[in-house]
Parts: C-alpha cells; structure tokens; sequence
C-alpha cells in the first residue's frame, strides 16, 4: 500500500483496538459491581439497542450522535480510521485534548461521554431528548437490576441449599442487546427449539453468509465449494439459531415458520436464480450439547441438505449435489446397497459419540502426549467421526466423515458476543483447531479459517483467525488495564494468565495462526515484567511454572522464535526452579 494508505489502515485497527469491549477483572458470586466497574457495565448494556431500539432501549451512543446533531453517523457500524467530517460539538471537543480527526476519534468521546453522563459525573442537556430517555430507563430499571445481582446471587443460593424453588429467568448474553436476563441468580432456561432458528437468526446468518463468501472471494479469487463449521448449543440458546441459520443460507435453503406462533414449519429451498451464486456443502461438527439440546435443528439441516443433494440442478452451481453422487456411488463400490448409500451419502452432521462431549484434544495439549500436529488431527477425527441426522443418533462413520474433510476449504467458527473470546476457554482451539489439523492432515494443506464476530447482529465481521488472534492478545490478553483487573483476585487471576497462555499455545499448535510477536507480547507482559511475574509467583506459584513451561515448549517444538535472546534462559531457570520447590 502506498504510505497513507497504510497508515489509515493501520489507524483503523488501532481505533477498533481500543474500542474492543474486555473485562475488567473477574465476576465475584454475590457482589454486585461497583463504581468505575458498574459504570462501564451499564454503558455496556445499553451499547446495543435493545428490542424495537425506541425511546429508553435505544443505543446510548446512537441517542448522543443523534442528539449532537450527527447525521447520517452510526457509532457501532463505522469505519474507525475514516477521516472526520462532521461536527465538533463543545461537549464532545472538552473531553479530552487529544486529537480529532477519524471516526474513531468521534465514537471515543461519545463513549466518554456516555460513562461520565451513567456515572453522573456529567449532565445532559436539556435538549437531547434521545439520551435523557436512556439514562432514565438506566436510573429507573437497569441500574436497580444490575445492584440486585449479587443479594439475588446469595439468596437463590440458600433458597436451592433450602430445597426450595428457584425462580427462573431467560438465558442468554445480556451485552447483545438482552438486558432481560437480568439480574443474576436465577436458574435460567433455554430457547422454545421449536422456533429456532427464529427470523432475526434468519436474517443474521444470511447477511453473515453472505460477508463471508464475499470475503472468501477477496482472499481466493472464487466461490468456496465446501466449508465446515462448528456449532455450539451454548450459543444457539443465546442467538436464537445464528449458526444454523448461516449454513442454511450458505446451502441455499430459507426457514419457512408459522405466522402466528414463529415455529419453524419446514423450509424452501432459493431458486438458483434468484440465489445468483453457487450454492455451498456445508458440514457440520456439532458439540455435544447442541447433539443433546438441538435434535430437531439436526433434523432441519440434514433434511435440507438431502433435498438440495437431490436437485437437478448443474454440477459447478450445487457443489453438493455433485459430492453427494460421488460419495453414493463410492458406498455402491464398496458394498452398500442403493439406499444404504444414498442415506449415508447425505450425512452433513457429525459430532462425538452419544454421551460424549468435547473434541478430543484438551488431554493431548494439556499433558504433553502428542509429537506433531497428526496426533491432534488423528484424535479430532477419532472424537468427530459420528453421524447425526436422517435416523442416526451417532452412527460411526469415520471413512465418510475424513472424506468430507478431506475436501474442505474453509472453517468457520461464530463468536456471538465479547463477554468473552477465543482465549478464554479450550473449545475455540479443539473444535476450531482441531478442525483445522484435520483437514491439513487429510488433504496436505492448512484451510483458511474464519472466526466471525456476531456480537452486534446489525454488522457482522468476517475475520480471519490470525485476525482475530491478534486482535485479542493486543486488546486484552497483553493491556495492562485487563491484567491489573485479574491481579486484583489472587491466585485465580494468576490462573487466568495461565489458561490464556494455554490456549494461545493450543492454537498455534494446531493452526499456526500464533506470530512470533504475539508469543514475544504475552512473554513480555507476563514473565519479563517483573510486577506482573512477582504477583503470580506470590499468589499461584503453579500458574507460574505452567506458563513458563508452555511457552518453553513453544519454543522447543518451533512454534516461536523469540525475540530476545535471554528467553530461553529466563523460562529455563523459572521451569528448573519451579521443580526445585519442596511438595
């Protein structure tokens, strides 16, 4: 890129940098947050708006860029490095005297503004009608919610250690716009399955669908032909069905529901025509709770790739159709009779055994039992390869399921809220990089993967998952904001340096997705800061030898080079060390 053309670029990540929602610090069971941290959860909360997005559920920032006479400006769908054009009204230039020249400079000061107007550090004028009614639906409701958390937290305690009833609420992420979830302590329930996926589902995974073929085509020049992507029930009880809803789109295939109720009748397949692409085979690895939670959606998908197998329709627009007639005429070469082969010839859906849950990988990483990346490969196919759909209720098909990814070119994986991310937990990497593994043992090159972000369901992005990595060990798992936040919990802040160093290892195992420089970060900001490396060998002195010890394994499997050539010696010396210490 020519200079400035680069440094706009380069703005705009650093603007969405900062912008990128992290905590701060670690929930406590039955305290409610308080000053800065209540503050900044409550401007969370209504950052999204919330049902039809009028009067005291609109959008904060939206309510103030509306009231500050900014037309034709949305806060939560702009380009942050875009050059700032509009005006500079007194309130927003006095925040701060830094400068103002991008989008990115305009959304900062809204959301300063918003925090010290929740705060009551500053006032509203009188005539931003737009956000007096947010901050009175604050002040009215959601603030007194979000203060009842933590008592709600400790009486549903006593009331179930009591034996008595607990009072149910909804489930779901209450920074994506579900404020009702609200408070805390209640045992929540799940989704009616039977309107799932619901039309707001419907038109977030067609619009994701969507973005994602057109980012696709950015990276290779042409559509995909057959993509994997792994759903979760934990997220499908939150979205109401994104997942299911984007490989329906991706096939080809529309939700039809009921009027009245909103369950989900059957579905329609689109005419090639007014589709105007290639339909795409989708497969699917389900957890083992969606296998568990979801049966009907299973049902709905496998029945909706079997009617778009079976279409006449060309080759080079249902890549599908094609495969499906390949696969049946390999089971008839192989023994299987006509309609053994066309059943087995349609499965799209596979997940682990019945009664078992995960991917297979979380053991091999966390003890150190593999050689190379073909261990891991070998145990995702060996957890993944059971078949769901058309009758199955996990039938062992682990020839088909290496055939299907054999031949996949991309995995996609959906994150539907910020509440947390891809290093917080070892699913992303055994589903996401166990997938990933598979597929470059199979066909002998490594898919491109998408980690998506759907956490403001009006603008979905399609990221790559170097992307994504990078954008969450700059904007949380290295910034000093997030680590002084978890220094504040003893021992169990220590601990989640230590899992984060974890799955950050897991990933560049299985992805090579992990650059030297985020390895040289996390290694700066955790063990050569001698703040940081003090307060976790005072208060975890486990964490300490783990992360020392997984980032020297890093380096002996040639996962990093490091930058500083006394990193060998300092993670030797903690590892020794730490085997040194008495039991």
């Amino acid at each position: 890129d020519a200079p400035d053309d680069a440094l706009g670029k380069l703005d705009n990540y650093l603007c969405e940098l900062k912008e990128l929602q992290i905590r701060d610090g670690l929930h406590i069971f039955g305290e409610s947050p308080t000053g800065p941290q209540l503050t900044d959860l409550l401007v969370a909360l209504t950052r999204l708006p919330r049902n039809a997005g009028e009067s005291g559920d609109a959008s904060i920032v939206r309510a103030l860029a509306a009231d500050l006479g900014f037309e034709d400006f949305d806060p939560l769908d702009c380009t942050m490095g875009a050059p700032w054009d509009g005006p500079r009204p007194a309130p927003l230039a006095a925040l701060t005297g830094s400068a103002w020249r991008t989008c990115g400079d305009t959304v900062e000061r809204l959301e300063l503004l918003a925090a010290g107007l929740v705060a009551g550090t500053q006032s509203p004028a009188c005539a931003w009608d737009a956000t007096r009614a947010v901050l009175a639906y604050i002040d009215t409701e959601l603030g007194e919610t979000v203060r009842q958390c933590g008592p709600a937290e400790l009486d549903a305690l006593v009331t179930a250690l009591s034996g008595l009833f607990v009072e149910p609420g909804a489930s779901g992420a209450p920074t994506r716009g579900r404020p009702d979830v609200l408070p805390t302590g209640r045992n929540f329930y799940s989704v009616d399955s039977r309107v799932v996926p619901t039309p707001a589902a419907w038109q977030l995974g067609w619009r994701s669908a969507g973005l994602l073929l057109d980012r696709y085509r950015q990276d290779h020049g042409e559509w995909p032909t057959e993509l994997a992507l792994s759903a979760w029930g934990t997220s499908n009880m939150r979205t109401g069905g994104d997942d299911i809803a984007q490989a329906l789109a991706l096939l080809g295939v529309k939700p039809t529901w009921e009027t009245s109720s909103r369950r989900v009748t059957g579905f329609e397949v689109i005419p090639l025509d007014l589709l105007d692409r290639p339909r795409i085979d989708v497969t699917l690895r389900v957890s083992g709770f969606f296998r568990d939670a979801f049966p009907a959606q299973i049902d709905l998908f496998d029945s909706a790739v079997r009617a778009v197998a079976t279409a006449d329709e060309p080759p080079d627009r249902n890549p599908l159709a094609k495969r499906y007639q390949e696969d049946r005429a390999w089971l008839i070469a192989n023994g299987a009779d006509d309609g053994t082969a066309s059943r087995r010839a349609g499965f799209r859906v596979f997940g682990s055994k019945p009664g078992a849950y995960g991917a297979g990988l979380q053991a091999l990483i966390d003890e150190r039992g593999w050689r190379d990346t073909s261990d891991l490969a070998r145990a995702y196919l060996t957890w993944s390869g059971y078949a769901y759909g058309n009758g199955s209720a996990g039938d062992a098909e682990h020839q088909l399921f290496e055939r299907r990814i054999s031949r996949i070119q991309a995995v996609v994986h959906n994150q539907d809220n910020r509440e947390h991310d891809l290093l917080d937990s070892d699913d992303y990497y055994q589903f996401e990089g166990g997938m990933a593994a598979a597929v470059e043992h199979l066909s002998g090159e490594l898919p491109t993967i998408y980690h998506n972000d759907h956490s403001r369901p009006e603008s979905p992005k399609i990221r790559a998952l170097d992307e994504e990595i990078a954008r969450v060990v700059r904007a949380r798992v290295v910034n000093p904001k997030w680590i002084d936040g978890v220094m504040r919990h003893g021992y169990k802040g220590a601990f989640e340096m230590a899992a984060t160093v974890d799955y950050l290892f897991a990933f560049a195992a299985t992805t090579r997705a992990v650059r030297d420089h985020h390895f040289d970060a996390v290694f700066a900001a955790y063990l050569e800061d001698a703040r940081v490396r003090d307060f976790v060998s005072e208060h975890n002195r486990a964490a300490l030898t783990e992360m020392s010890g997984r980032l020297l394994e890093a380096l002996e499997r040639g996962l990093w080079q490091p930058r500083s050539n006394s990193a060998r010696a300092l993670l030797r010396s903690l590892s020794e060390a730490s085997a040194e210490e008495p039991r």
